[in-house]
């Protein structure tokens, strides 16, 4: 199974490419952990249903067929990592491979947000869109951890 994380933003600041792959390599082969960029729509003068619609076909094309689509959405479900760990065991018995949905600037396309499987909120505050993966994958890998019984996680 794969969880991959599609990101709106191709360019990200030297840390966040170091720290995302940190946790990405943590993965065991039979869950590994994948970042697909997706380009974000010029802003120009256009309007943002336009820019988003032109995120969406991106990222729809980046998503694996088949796959449980989460979006990552600050109306989503507020999880424990407790809770997440109950998700990402969730998901694996599924056996799909689940696309994880990091928008751009004006976030995601409403049509896509509501036709997710799941809207997960991964803090009440605002981040930054090199921190929001960073924290994800460090998010998914503590789940994991706690499901297997590594040290990493201590309750």
């Amino acid at each position: 199974m794969k969880l991959v994380v599609v990101a709106v933003g191709q360019r990200m600041p030297g840390w966040a490419e170091t720290a995302y792959e940190d946790y990405a390599r943590r993965f065991p082969p039979e869950l590994r952990l994948e970042l697909k960029a997706v380009k974000t729509e010029p802003r120009g003068s256009r309007k943002v249903e336009t820019l988003l619609a032109a995120e969406r076909s991106r990222i729809e094309a980046a998503c694996p067929k088949g796959a449980r689509i989460v979006a990552l959405d600050e109306r989503g479900d507020r999880l424990t990592t407790q809770q997440l760990c109950a998700r990402l065991k969730a998901w694996m018995h599924d056996g799909r491979d689940v696309a994880l949905l990091i928008g751009g600037p004006d976030g995601l396309d409403p049509a896509l947000r509501d036709a997710a499987d799941e809207r997960v909120r991964l803090s009440d505050l605002t981040l930054p869109h090199a921190m929001v993966r960073v924290l994800l994958a460090e998010q998914l890998y503590r789940a994991w951890s706690l499901m297997v019984g590594h040290p990493y996680h201590r309750e």
